[in-house]
């Protein structure tokens, strides 16, 4: 059976992982198509790409903690 993570902790991950992945997603904005852009005020498929951005960041700190806790890093 699989422990629970304190609530805190996956809280601090999620925030880490907004934050790194808008960062990373708005650094890279310039070099994007025009079609992945964010619009301000806009529902488009730029939020959906910075939502990915988010989702790729999170899953890379789900991926680190898991190798760490195995002893694989």
């Amino acid at each position: 059976m699989m422990k629970r993570k304190p609530l805190r902790v996956q809280w601090l991950k999620y925030l880490i992982a907004i934050l790194l992945g808008n960062g990373l997603y708005f650094a890279l904005n310039p070099f994007l198509p025009e079609a992945a852009r964010h619009h301000p005020f806009k529902l488009d498929l730029g939020t959906v790409v910075d939502f990915w951005f988010c989702l790729l960041v999170y899953g890379l700190i789900e991926l680190a903690t898991l190798l760490t806790r195995r002893g694989g890093v």
